[in-house]
């Protein structure tokens, strides 16, 4: 996402990095709290009552003066005819529109590179973390994917995206970590162009729906165990990977994320290389807990665990 925004990486020791990426996480948990849900129902009075919508607040504040160096840096080092990146491009179209009323401004921008970074890094990082905490819990699953990794693989290389049709128990796990995890409670929000009946029920012209994808991927009709952790979900009667229309934590329409094929390619590239390197394993004694957090897209509460090399 770096690479793709400001046209370069940041050393994994950079502490302006990661303070980015402490305002981003701060922001991104308001607004599915109950203080992010109060204060889009009492704005001005919300604004005077003290509360964690300020922290929220704060933490984008302190992101912005981070995100206006990395503009001005373009702004001075960029060459128009060749755009390398989302900045550069943006502030192409920002040149383009001289009308005042334009949405192409630096303001926007920098909201744009808050969504791209919230979209692209927390529900990749959470998707993982809930990845490894199910490796714990159900070892003969973490067993079986590398089992499979070490036939089709071996250690000898790293995987590549081409392997996935080899590894069907592997990308089967996956999908039913996404199932299971539920990462993105709610879709973006959809307004109806028309009169429409769903289940029975009137949806007028006009009104916000923000759809509930936890319904779709627990429905009993598609998923023979929807409340437990089952890989086999996603494989038919020969071990063979089973696609399902219904499985959609991406979200469906003209509104799904626009970055489905860049999350699932990290997705499979980074758990297979985890489970070929590594076996995860709790601390002694301790007992993990399978409760998510409150945010944009849920993870796991914090936990340590032990990564064996294999």
């Amino acid at each position: 996402i770096c690479g793709l925004v400001f046209g370069h990486r940041f050393e994994y020791d950079d502490h302006n990095f990661h303070l980015m990426q402490k305002y981003l996480d701060e922001f991104l948990q308001l607004p599915i709290s109950n203080w992010g849900r109060l204060y889009n129902q009492f704005p001005t009075l919300m604004s005077m009552l003290p509360g964690k919508h300020h922290t929220a607040f704060a933490s984008i504040s302190k992101l912005k003066p981070f995100l206006r160096e990395e503009i001005r840096k373009h702004k001075e080092e960029r060459d128009p005819s060749n755009p390398k990146d989302y900045i550069d491009c943006y502030l192409e179209e920002i040149e383009k529109c001289k009308d005042s009323e334009a949405e192409f401004t630096e303001d926007n921008l920098m909201y744009c590179v808050v969504d791209l970074f919230g979209a692209g890094t927390e529900t990749t990082s959470n998707t993982l973390r809930w990845a490894l905490l199910f490796m714990i819990k159900y070892p003969e699953v973490q067993e079986k994917v590398q089992s499979e990794i070490d036939q089709v693989i071996g250690q000898a290389r790293q995987p590549l995206m081409d392997d996935r049709t080899n590894l069907p128990y592997t990308y089967a796990v996956i999908h039913e970590i996404q199932r299971f995890a539920n990462i993105v409670t709610f879709t973006p929000p959809r307004m109806a162009n028309k009169d429409t009946t769903v289940g029975g029920r009137l949806i007028p012209k006009g009104v916000i729906v923000m759809p509930l994808l936890k319904s779709i991927l627990q429905d009993k009709n598609e998923y023979s165990t929807p409340y437990e952790f089952n890989p086999a979900h996603f494989l038919d009667e020969n071990g063979k990977f089973l696609k399902k229309d219904h499985f959609i934590p991406f979200s469906i329409g003209k509104r799904m994320c626009p970055g489905e094929q860049l999350a699932r390619m990290e997705l499979f590239l980074f758990f297979t290389s985890l489970m070929q390197r590594f076996t995860f394993l709790p601390l002694e004694g301790q007992t993990l807990s399978l409760k998510g957090t409150i945010s944009v897209s849920s993870g796991p509460e914090p936990f340590q665990i032990r990564a064996v090399p294999r």
